[in-house]
């Protein structure tokens, strides 16, 4: 089985192809999924805040009707609720607008895109301090267990949560989040994190982890790591082979974002070999730095003062 069909016991496929693309770019959007769902891509992971809902949609619809796949239901299809409509009565109009976007009856899962709400209309940055507003987890996750009873969406789950966050969640949860999606790579392994999840039966799906170099956040720490080029060097893989092989072995599922066709298929190339425990103790060793810090949320008057506070002192 490839790594872009072998699921979790989740229902999550192994890797998906992320979309989060730096400015309007539709039409390479639309070719690029298309294209992934011929290599065996199943699992395609967008967001309302990525503006690259319609492209996938169509790509869906194009690779039913051309025999690419048979039906929708072999596709995973995942979108995030934005922080403007992390509101109790916006999540199922946003969803709704998902859809439309989609063309879709249904997401396979939706996702909290970040614990934080900004006021509504929010969608582009600059962000100032008035954007921001109260996160209130309860009455948001009510809404998105209301759109899992509606069946738009076959599962609901959480992105950036830390422990305490999952574990203030879990407490009134009706329906737990079956997934936390998150920064994981072999600079930010999450070990505390995997764990606590593991032990609540939250899947985690790990974006950026190649560490989004190229990115305005992103970081060349994993790419350009000596240990991962070594053992690269020395297994005849690529460095990302070996990012996304280690995310692997984890337990993860994980989030590759390349349109380029020859990386896709390289991304896909992680099964049928594996890493050995000495390399897996090297790459345990790398000094561990969160790369994705979620600064532009930390204001003095909103409701995360500081990184300690959004992160809960787990970076």
């Amino acid at each position: 089985m490839s790594a872009g069909a072998e699921r979790a016991p989740c229902g999550l496929p192994r890797v998906g192809l992320g979309t989060a693309v730096q400015g309007p770019r539709p039409d390479p959007v639309r070719r690029a999924v298309l294209r992934a769902m011929q290599l065996g891509y199943r699992h395609f992971d967008t967001a309302a805040h990525y503006a690259t809902e319609g492209p996938i949609g169509e790509a869906a619809a194009e690779a039913v009707r051309t025999g690419v796949v048979a039906s929708r239901g072999e596709l995973f299809v995942t979108s995030k609720v934005w922080c403007a409509d992390a509101h109790p009565d916006r999540v199922l109009p946003a969803l709704r607008r998902t859809l439309s976007n989609l063309q879709m009856e249904y997401v396979d899962l939706y996702m909290v895109h970040w614990p934080v709400t900004m006021k509504a209309g929010r969608f582009t940055a600059p962000f100032t301090p008035e954007d921001f507003e109260p996160f209130d987890m309860r009455g948001v996750w009510e809404a998105m267990e209301e759109c899992r009873r509606l069946g738009l969406a076959r599962a609901i789950g959480v992105c950036n949560f830390s422990c305490k966050k999952l574990e203030a969640l879990l407490s009134f949860a009706t329906i737990p989040p079956a997934v936390n999606q998150v920064e994981i790579n072999p600079v930010w392994q999450q070990r505390k994190l995997r764990e606590f999840c593991r032990g609540k039966g939250i899947q985690l799906c790990a974006y950026s982890p190649l560490g989004a170099k190229g990115t305005h956040w992103g970081s060349d720490s994993v790419m350009d790591s000596g240990v991962l080029h070594e053992i690269a060097r020395s297994k005849g893989k690529t460095v990302a082979q070996v990012c996304l092989r280690w995310v692997y072995e984890q337990g993860d599922c994980l989030i590759v974002k390349s349109f380029d066709e020859a990386r896709m298929r390289e991304n896909l190339d992680i099964v049928g070999w594996e890493l050995t425990e000495e390399e897996r103790q090297r790459i345990s060793k790398i000094p561990q730095r969160k790369i994705n810090q979620g600064r532009r949320y930390i204001t003095e008057h909103g409701q995360y003062k500081s990184l300690e506070e959004l992160w809960d002192g787990e970076i």
